[in-house]
């Protein structure tokens, strides 16, 4: 396991007066672990097969602490299903949606950025974060 996330999530852990418990640990693996936009059902299955024990409301709490730790961006596609995927030590992108078979591609692009930081300064708007998803077909789908 990525012993940097660990001290992040251990750090905001006792800083809230929680305690870290063998099941979360077991939720950051997998999802340290994982490099696809995860879901709670989906990190659950992953971590239910070595953690026997665990349920999937903890998943879901762990996932809400990585979340407020800054180590997971929640995302929700519009599909009525929240995803999460790494932030911590993870560069800022944009994401591309098949509406058809789901895939998400991730990009970033300097025009776009430059594009967005222009019409911000142009309406005198100061930019604290944003998130682009276009939604189409992707190639298999096409």
């Amino acid at each position: 396991m990525a012993s940097k996330e660990l001290k992040v999530l251990e750090g905001y852990i006792t800083q809230n007066q929680l305690k870290i418990t063998r099941q979360r640990r077991a939720v950051l693996k997998a999802f340290t672990e994982c490099e696809n936009h995860v879901s709670a059902e989906e990190l659950y299955n992953m971590v239910s097969s070595a953690e026997s024990k665990i349920g999937l409301a903890t998943v879901y709490r762990t996932l809400a602490l990585l979340t407020e730790s800054g180590l997971a961006s929640e995302l929700d596609f519009g599909d009525g299903q929240k995803r999460y995927e790494h932030r911590y030590m993870h560069s800022h992108h944009d994401h591309m949606i098949c509406t058809e078979c789901g895939k998400i591609i991730e990009f970033n692009h300097p025009l776009i950025e430059k594009f967005q930081e222009k019409v911000a300064a142009d309406n005198k708007f100061i930019i604290t974060s944003h998130k682009l998803d276009l939604l189409g077909l992707c190639n298999e789908c096409q």
